[in-house]
């Protein structure tokens, strides 16, 4: 697994602005209310990078030899997939919010302080998440083995003049 590279979150985060940005102007011409987030979408992605990063630490302590048990390969597996989608995820709702604050800066009337402090805590929670989430991520990374690369093939020498052969 390849991890999270920064080309991917810029590009989330971009969409995020632009939807956020396209939605409030779409909802503001039909004569709508502005979007604004929930007060309990912040709590719930910092609660989320917790959660992350809280499932990522004993796999890191396992690895690294801080505790006896044994790595379940696919559990590290799931909590680092969780781990990265986490990061996108945040990179997404942090675009998001951000395209609001944008959209509500650019307006001749200033937005009530209800709106513009979840917006702004919506984007910062999101940075927060995509933070916990590299993090996990890096906690689910293990050591690079001598031999779990081979660059001339197989380790049998004999399988290989079988491979030719067919």
């Amino acid at each position: 697994m390849k991890r999270t590279g920064a080309g991917v979150l810029v590009v989330a985060a971009v969409l995020g602005v632009a939807a956020g940005f396209v939605v409030d102007q779409l909802l503001t011409s039909a004569g709508r209310p502005t979007f604004t987030p929930a007060v309990t979408l912040p709590i719930l992605l910092v609660l989320l990078g917790a959660v992350v990063v809280g499932l990522a630490v004993p796999i890191r302590r396992a690895t690294h030899g801080a505790s006896k048990a044994k790595v379940d390969p696919f559990r590290a597996v799931r909590i680092a997939m969780l781990a990265k989608a986490s990061s996108i995820v945040g990179a997404a709702i942090g675009g998001l919010g951000a395209g609001l604050w944008i959209f509500l800066a650019t307006r001749p009337v200033p937005p009530s302080l209800g709106s513009l402090g979840t917006v702004i805590a919506t984007t910062v929670c999101g940075a927060l998440l995509v933070a916990a989430g590299l993090v996990a991520e890096h906690l689910c990374t293990i050591r690079k083995d001598d031999d779990d690369e081979h660059p001339g093939g197989s380790d049998d020498p004999g399988l290989e003049p079988r491979l030719r052969d067919h």
